[in-house]
């Protein structure tokens, strides 16, 4: 299995820990960003079920802008192969 370098960007970051704060954010946005947290400076991936969920959220035409966001994060850092 290839191996993603990709990190998140401080600006996903800070939107993900602004979402885990936030008493509104629905539970697909706080998975969201728990993952792009946890993503942040490691060599941590996106799990199958993660980006499985993800790649929804992106598709979905309901998705606002922080899910869109958060999800594509998520998405680009899942491994090469899948």
């Amino acid at each position: 299995m290839s191996k993603n370098t990709k990190k998140s960007s401080r600006l996903a970051s800070h939107l993900a820990a602004k979402t885990l704060s936030n008493p509104l954010a629905s539970p697909i946005e706080k998975s969201l960003a728990g993952s792009v947290l946890s993503q942040t400076g490691t060599g941590n991936q996106t799990g199958e079920e993660l980006q499985a969920i993800a790649s929804k959220a992106l598709r979905d035409p309901k998705s606002d802008k922080v899910t869109k966001t958060l999800a594509g994060s998520v998405v680009s850092q899942s491994t090469k192969d899948r």
